[in-house]
């Protein structure tokens, strides 16, 4: 009796999402093509006038009952192939893009992703040394850092056509995509450690952590999950193999060239450099330090004590399932990225993919988990 009204509940969603698609996809062509038009990014605007023929097309597709496949395959191939390969080819794309390449080659001839001085902006590299790998690796870097953002979610059971199709995840793709790898390996870890595999989920967000900062509170989370489902013995094993994951990633890099470990990693983003970062979105951060006398204090002050208080909250009230652990997480990155002085929009793209209801409850030992979409902005992170 429960199993057929389960099987009757799934199939009346289902019948509701598929009389709604296309409407959807026709919101999502009008959103591409009015970024297009409104955009001063020419990546942006080529994205919006490919993808917006796209989410056209699907939506028509949409209106017939037998087009389901064919609806999933014009999705991906306009919405993220056909701009994708447009752009490699013309040579656009984000600063971000020009960034992690140069960070590989310094890697490969100087031994640091960094450089001692930097003075423009694109001299900045924002990242962890992780991210470098994806510079050091032959082709534009928007291949394989979109391919193992596919990978994560293949890993953590969450391919999905339309997911990849939304325009919150397909933009960034075609234009950028640093932020969709350290996302995607968050979700995978917080999917393994709900399944109780501390070893695995601290070798994945390990690895997280390596390539961008905004991983790092991933960390504690995951840990405050395992501790309360399977103990302190697991929850050491996670630890123990996460932390000697990120800082061997992250150390000798640091160690080698401090100043420009700290002025590109650390002081960059929060604003503190004398370059100024192009991440200037409105979010109240970013107000205050730019209209506030001492305001960058102030964002700073506030950005610590919000961390503080999702620390304490994670020992008071740890989260005991992975939904509400993504939920935990969303709010802390929520209040980060809109506290700190140099933020832009893009960067609630971690909020948004964990905040909506990320898992389907799984079965044990099940890895099938349902997620939705990031979304990029222009500046660089």
């Amino acid at each position: 009796m429960t199993k057929s009204l389960e099987r009757y509940l799934r199939h009346i969603r289902h019948a509701r999402l598929e009389r709604y698609e296309p409407y959807t996809w026709a919101g999502c062509a009008a959103f591409a093509l009015g970024l297009a038009l409104a955009s001063d990014l020419p990546p942006h605007r080529v994205w919006g006038v490919v993808a917006g023929a796209g989410y056209a097309a699907a939506a028509v597709l949409a209106c017939g009952a037998r087009s389901r496949p064919a609806v999933r395959v014009v999705l991906v191939a306009g919405a993220v192939v056909a701009p994708l390969v447009l752009l490699v080819t013309a040579g656009l794309g984000q600063l971000e893009v020009t960034v992690v390449e140069r960070s590989g080659q310094l890697l490969l001839t100087t031994g640091s992703p960094y450089a001692a001085d930097p003075s423009a902006v694109a001299d900045f590299n924002p990242y962890l040394p992780g991210m470098a790998l994806f510079g050091v690796l032959p082709g534009d870097a928007r291949l394989w850092l979109g391919g193992a953002f596919a990978a994560a979610l293949a890993a953590a059971g969450m391919h999905r056509a339309r997911l990849l199709a939304c325009p919150v995840v397909a933009l960034p793709l075609a234009v950028g995509g640093i932020d969709l790898p350290v996302v995607g390996l968050m979700c995978l870890g917080l999917v393994l450690a709900g399944q109780e595999r501390p070893g695995r989920a601290g070798l994945v967000l390990g690895a997280a952590a390596a390539l961008k900062w905004t991983a790092w509170p991933a960390l504690p989370v995951a840990l405050a999950l395992i501790a309360v489902r399977r103990g302190r013995r697991p929850a050491l094993r996670y630890t123990a193999v996460a932390l000697p994951t990120v800082t061997a990633a992250v150390l000798p890099f640091a160690l080698a060239n401090p100043c420009g470990f700290y002025r590109s990693v650390v002081a960059f983003p929060l604003g503190l450099a004398d370059t100024l970062s192009p991440a200037g979105s409105p979010l109240p951060g970013h107000l205050f330090a730019t209209y506030v006398p001492g305001g960058k204090v102030i964002a700073l002050a506030l950005l610590a004590v919000s961390a503080l208080l999702i620390a304490v909250s994670l020992v008071v009230r740890p989260p005991g399932t992975a939904r509400a652990a993504a939920a935990r997480l969303a709010l802390g990155l929520g209040l980060a990225m809109a506290l700190m002085p140099a933020t832009r929009f893009g960067y609630l793209v971690y909020p948004l993919v964990l905040g909506v209801p990320l898992f389907r409850t799984p079965k044990r030992g099940s890895t099938t988990v349902t997620l939705p979409a990031p979304s990029r902005d222009k500046a660089l992170a």
